[in-house]
């Protein structure tokens, strides 16, 4: 096959017919692609446009976890997660801590930053001596793109000059700090960033002479580590109420067998990677919901996890007399405004059933929901075992596979109630009873 030209400028007929010539589609996956397609009703072409080269649309299923309750107000949250087990695992949670007065979460910071990055071998004394006029014929050169946010009691809150990075003298840092609101804010850090740079070129290409004036921008660009864009979130009860959830041990034990699961994830990487999985299965899911990027959240939640020179959980446990208190803290730069979250249908009927909430309090909502989902996870862990409740609840998967009918689920649900199942013995219990219906 040689290389495609023009595959963006093709329409979706003519996109299909040159997959299906160069990748052998047969005429079911044809069909398959158009019903995805058209079963997603799109008369506006709003999902299409929101990605590049579009032939159809991947369904996932969205669903909902009730009882959430925050800083005493009720949530409906919806999840959008192909794993049945995350959002049952976070409606359980979320039912059990309600009746302990829900989850308590507050916000320590929302800032954001981007960097100009640029290559200079002029005077840095004198750059920085010029620092108060520098920060504002940079704030100026983008008033016109920031009024909006201005308007709505943000904007740009810093600007720094850092001229040694590391001790590395070949490329300096011009620092810059939002405040986005409701909005996430990307793009418009983005542009401001790359204004701010030709901006600083023509500083300097303005104060300075000769060689001097050779500055250079490298890049210009938003950072996703946001770690004062901060979340902390708590759960707690006194540990006889742990009896509820607590199945064959006793609340004492269930306590101190739990705690010793959050020690080890704080001390142990292999475990913690996996531990802040089990948050990142409620966070993500929500973001997916609403439309807001789970990749900047992840990336950025994983370099807090490690921001001390060592990865460990994001999690911690107080356990202090007959009190049980379980707490994350996590960064969360999302928004309610703006981007797929202000266009996809889905993604703004998420935040009208949370009843439209501002970026703060979905900022709540989301870090207890990544609480939650971590929480059920280690109650597993240290009673039934993960195996149990997660293969359960993926008998559905396999028995669609098999495409079995009403009376044969109902024989493989009550051969299999007590006992250990996979692929392989779900088919051979199958090819069984076929024989004999």
């Amino acid at each position: 096959m040689k290389v495609l030209t023009g595959f963006s400028k093709l329409n979706i007929t003519e996109r299909i017919d040159l997959l299906k010539k160069n990748v052998n589609l047969n005429e079911q996956q044809i069909s398959l692609l158009t019903a995805f397609r058209e079963n997603d009703k799109d008369p506006d072409g709003v999902i299409e446009n929101l990605t590049e080269n579009y032939i159809s649309n991947y369904s996932l299923p969205f669903s909902i976890a009730p009882n959430f309750r925050v800083n005493d107000k009720w949530y409906f949250v919806p999840m959008v997660t192909e794993e049945s087990s995350v959002v049952a695992a976070a409606a359980s949670a979320a039912k059990f801590w309600s009746g302990q007065g829900g989850f308590k979460s507050e916000i320590s910071g929302t800032k954001k930053s981007g960097q100009i990055y640029f290559s200079w071998n002029g005077n840095i004394e004198k750059l920085q001596s010029m620092l108060p006029l520098l920060k504002e014929k940079l704030a100026s050169s983008v008033k016109s793109l920031t009024v909006n946010m201005e308007k709505r009691g943000g904007g740009i809150t810093d600007i720094t000059f850092n001229p040694d990075h590391h001790g590395n003298n070949d490329y300096h840092i011009v620092n810059v700090d939002f405040d986005t609101v409701d909005s996430m804010g990307a793009n418009l850090i983005n542009s401001c960033l790359e204004t701010m740079g030709s901006e600083l070129v023509s500083f300097i290409n303005s104060n300075f002479t000769g060689t001097d004036r050779e500055a250079e921008i490298i890049m210009a660009i938003l950072s996703n580590f946001t770690p004062d864009c901060l979340v902390e979130c708590s759960a707690e009860c006194s540990i006889s109420r742990l009896s509820e959830i607590s199945g064959n041990l006793t609340p004492e034990q269930f306590a101190r067998k739990f705690a010793k699961a959050v020690q080890i994830a704080r001390e142990y990487i292999p475990r913690a990677v996996t531990h802040n999985k089990g948050i990142f299965n409620g966070v993500d899911a929500v973001l997916l919901a609403t439309g807001n990027d789970f990749r900047a959240v992840e990336a950025c939640g994983h370099a807090y996890a490690a921001k001390d020179g060592n990865y460990t959980a994001l999690t911690d446990i107080e356990i202090s007399g007959n009190r049980f208190r379980y707490r994350l803290s996590i960064p969360l730069s999302i928004g309610t405004v703006g981007g797929a979250t202000s266009v996809h249908p889905m993604a703004r009927l998420a935040l009208q059933i949370m009843n439209n909430p501002t970026s703060g309090e979905l900022m709540k909502v989301v870090a207890s929901v990544g609480l939650a989902s971590n929480f059920a996870a280690i109650r597993s862990l240290i009673t039934d075992g993960i195996q149990k409740g997660h293969m359960r609840l993926h008998l559905n998967n396999f028995l669609s596979h098999f495409n079995v009918n009403e009376s044969e689920k109902i024989l493989v649900e009550e051969h299999f109630r007590n006992k250990q199942y996979s692929f392989s013995a779900i088919s051979d219990f199958l090819t069984s009873i076929r024989g004999n219906l």
